[in-house]
Order: C-alpha cells, then sequence, then structure tokens
C-alpha cells in the first residue's frame, strides 16, 4: 500500500507510519492519538487520516488485531489524551498560551479555538475532536478555563467514541471494497479535505462577519 500524492512530508504520511511501526503499529497509533488529543506539539499529527488508514489495515489483515480492539484502545487514548491535556491547561493557566510565535505554536490556533469554544460551548468538547488542530488545543483550553470536569470527561468520551472509532471503523468498512483499495491515495486525500472543509467555513464566516457588522 503506498500513498504516492502530497499528504504532506513523507514521514507524516499514515501508510508509511503505520508500515514503519510494523508490530508495534496499535501501541505506535495509540501514542499518536494521545499527542494530538492532550499535548500542545501534537497539533501536526495526522489524526483523521492516520485512524482512517488504521481501518483500512485491520481490513486488510496488516494489523493482526481484532477491529474491534483497535478501537477500543484508540478511544481510551484519545480519553486520555483530553484528561491530560485538560489538567495540563488547568495547572499551568493562561500562561501556558502566552508563548511567542513558532513553528510549533501560533498564536492564531489558540485564537481559532477560542472562537470555537465560544460558538459551540461545551459541545465544543465532541465537535472539535472533528476538526484538526481545534481537537489539540481545545482540551488545554477547557482545563485553563477550568470547565466542570464531570461535564469535560464526560464530552471527551462521548467525542473520543465517535472520532476514534467512528473513523477507524469508517476505514475498515471502505477497506472492504476494491476501489478504495486500489485508490488508498486518493481517499486520505479525501479525508484530508474533509478534515479541513470546518476550518475554511469557519474562516469564511469570520471574514463575512466584520463586513456585515461595517454595512451597519
Amino acid at each position: 500500500m503506498t500513498t504516492t500524492l502530497a499528504l504532506g512530508p513523507e514521514w507524516l504520511k499514515p501508510d508509511v507510519i503505520i508500515s514503519w511501526l510494523g508490530p508495534w503499529a496499535l501501541v505506535g497509533l495509540a501514542l499518536i492519538v494521545f499527542a494530538e488529543c492532550g499535548l500542545l506539539l501534537g497539533f501536526f499529527l495526522p489524526g483523521d487520516s492516520l485512524l482512517f488508514t488504521a481501518g483500512l489495515f485491520v481490513a486488510q489483515g496488516a494489523i493482526g488485531f481484532p477491529l474491534w480492539a483497535v478501537c477500543a484502545l484508540l478511544v481510551v487514548a484519545a480519553f486520555v489524551g483530553n484528561v491530560a491535556g485538560y489538567y495540563i491547561g488547568r495547572a499551568a493557566g493562561p500562561a501556558v498560551f502566552d508563548k511567542p510565535e513558532s513553528r510549533l505554536f501560533k498564536p492564531k490556533h489558540v485564537a481559532r479555538t477560542q472562537e470555537f469554544f465560544d460558538k459551540y460551548g461545551t459541545r465544543a468538547i465532541v465537535l472539535g475532536r472533528f476538526v484538526p488542530i481545534v481537537r489539540t488545543f481545545i482540551t488545554v483550553m477547557a482545563g485553563v478555563g477550568r470547565m466542570d470536569a464531570r461535564r469535560y470527561f464526560t464530552y471527551s468520551l462521548i467525542g473520543g467514541v465517535l472520532w476514534a472509532a467512528g473513523v477507524t471503523v469508517l476505514g475498515f468498512w471502505l477497506g472492504q471494497f476494491q476501489f478504495v483499495r486500489d485508490n488508498i491515495e486518493l481517499m486520505l486525500l479525501l479525508i484530508v479535505f474533509l478534515s479541513v472543509v470546518p476550518i475554511v467555513i469557519e474562516i469564511i464566516r469570520a471574514r463575512r462577519t466584520p463586513g456585515a457588522h461595517a454595512a451597519h
């Protein structure tokens, strides 16, 4: 299985990552999901496409574990990552976001996440799972804002199941079709495209809002 289209650096391509991990693929996947959900430095990791590809690999027998076990471990990794991010934010406070811009940290990501949180409230914990970058920063932001822990954990678990298990099962199910198996790179591009659609929509809305206010 190869990915020939431009999906970023070679080492960030989901199939390359899983193939490189070999027999440790499941452990590696869990650690990557944990990092993307709980550590601010994990925002660049290919979460959606990685979960989808994991499902494809399970369908083809390239990952030697049953689908339920893969989904269960990834859900746990996502949930534990969210818990870690929450307590990092709770312990560090607003200072965790008070850093100069760099390749690994951009204030605009924090601002975008704050807007997402303000718009959707506690639902953002679930919805944010499906929005790249937002899913990384929103966990820490919930801790900084001292969101009620019980409510946060409940929404985190729901989001973890829908995202980690849902996207993996989707990859497994689509992996039954020959067209999908023959066009892995196309499917990954589609996943990447769908994952950035929410960001594009929010950017368009943000640009239209000032104009609407100016008209009044």
